[in-house]
């Protein structure tokens, strides 16, 4: 009887131990990770165009993943750079100056389009404006999206200073959040141009917007990783990207980032170093706040 007794207090021991210091490590072990989004587009939209990658991927590395839409591009961007998220997708410009003010983070892969690792934006205007070309914009109300956008305003912040039409030559300026925004209040009259990237002026062209002047080529938006996470977890991930185009239903879940997204393609550092000279001649970079 008092050795059952002692064997079930062995036993009962063990068993706390179990609970006490292998849970918690199979919890954590268990918690998804988290592929961060910059809100270019509104939430739900880009919860849904990312969720398909997500799933792919957590298959691939045996992990669920969960996509997750910053509040703003600064938030998003202080996240990668502290390496507060697992895996992040991010527009050419926000790489950048994470890269500026936190170091290189590790490169996954980035967006190729038709064939293209590139991509450009657009000033848009309504179909009837009268407006011809950037220096017509004096005067004028330019709708923006995100401050750190590289389409919706820092290209165009750089054509417009090129052109001899900085932002105090116009007669109102705002920035609206997402690109979306723009393209509505355009639309509807508050303003009367606007910057977008291609894509978004494709979705919304047949409203009735048209093209004043479209930006140069730059690199394509970017996915990174935390530098902590594991080599093989990374290497891993950059594989699965490759491959993705080829395998079955590949194609559907690049066409949901992105219409006529290709492949996610390999990336190096150098690849935005244009991009550089642009945010350095607007004074983006070395940003200490």
């Amino acid at each position: 009887m008092l050795r059952i007794s002692a064997w079930r207090r062995m036993a009962t021991f063990f068993f706390i131990v179990f609970v006490v210091i292998v849970s918690p490590v199979s919890a954590s072990a268990a918690e998804p990770m988290i592929l961060a989004v910059h809100p270019y587009l509104p939430s739900n939209e880009l919860i849904q165009r990312f969720t398909p990658l997500a799933n792919y991927l957590g298959k691939k590395i045996g992990r669920a993943i969960e996509v997750r839409v910053g509040s703003d591009y600064d938030e998003h961007i202080a996240y990668v750079g502290k390496d507060q998220v697992d895996i992040a997708f991010m527009g050419p410009s926000s790489y950048v100056m994470t890269v500026a003010k936190y170091g290189k983070k590790p490169l996954l892969a980035r967006l190729e389009t038709d064939g293209n690792p590139l991509f450009r934006g657009y000033f848009i205007v309504r179909q009837d404006s009268p407006l011809k070309s950037l220096t017509d914009l004096k005067g004028k109300r330019l709708a923006f999206g995100d401050r750190d956008s590289t389409m919706s305003h820092l290209v165009p912040q750089y054509m417009l200073e090129k052109a001899g039409v900085p932002l105090n030559k116009l007669a109102h300026y705002e920035f609206l959040g997402s690109h979306d925004n723009v393209v509505l209040a355009v639309l509807s009259g508050d303003f009367d141009a606007g910057a977008v990237k291609d894509e978004v002026f494709e979705k919304y062209a047949k409203q009735g917007l048209r093209v004043l002047v479209d930006t140069p080529y730059y690199s394509d938006h970017v996915f990174v990783t935390r530098s902590t996470l594991a080599p093989g977890m990374i290497q891993t991930l950059r594989n699965a990207m490759f491959t993705l185009k080829d395998t079955p239903g590949g194609r559907e879940i690049l066409e949901a980032i992105k219409p006529h997204t290709t492949a996610l393609v390999p990336a190096m550092d150098a690849d935005y170093d244009n991009l550089r000279q642009v945010l350095n001649a607007l004074g983006k970079l070395g940003k200490t706040d």
